[in-house]
């Protein structure tokens, strides 16, 4: 896939995303389909699921619960039940905001001296995020914090050598 990012997403990548993810099919309610499910990834509205919806996913699952500022499910009640949960709120542990790549992206943009966001750089962005993150993985800093020093320049870095 190459080419300019786009939202929202052609009818193509949701399709492709539907396959790649739901490869049994599931329909039905969110709790419902959330049965032996290892991860939910929640960019939607506040207040979907009760943390006790969540044990009927599989063990130690993840929760990405992103909706902002009130997320999917309450950040307390998800824990108790999965090994990894991320929301985009400032105040809890595993923030995944936009604040975290747009200021890297845009600085890599500039110096590139491009106008076009292609997937390659989006890939590169998200390589550079990772690789802020320590050797040893905790629970609770899956990602970078927005305040970590070395996350800019490292994002414009990565979309820099990626514009070519």
């Amino acid at each position: 896939m190459t080419g300019r990012s786009r939202w929202p997403a052609p009818r193509w990548e949701k399709l492709w995303l539907a396959e790649h993810t739901n490869s049994q099919c599931a329909t039905g309610q969110l709790a419902e389909v959330l049965d032996g499910a290892d991860v939910f990834i929640g960019v939607s509205a506040p207040n979907l699921l009760s943390g006790d919806e969540l044990i009927a996913m599989a063990e130690d699952p993840i929760v990405f619960a992103l909706a902002n500022p009130d997320p999917e499910v309450e950040p307390a009640a998800a824990r108790k039940h999965a090994a990894v949960v991320a929301t985009g709120r400032s105040d809890q542990p595993n923030q995944i905001n936009n604040l975290l790549v747009f200021p890297g992206v845009a600085r890599g943009l500039l110096d590139a001296g491009v106008d076009t966001l292609t997937v390659e750089m989006q890939l590169a962005a998200a390589a550079a995020i990772t690789d802020q993150v320590g050797e040893t993985l905790w629970a609770d800093e899956v990602v970078p914090s927005v305040f970590d020093e070395r996350l800019v320049p490292a994002i414009a870095a990565a979309i820099r050598q990626a514009a070519g």
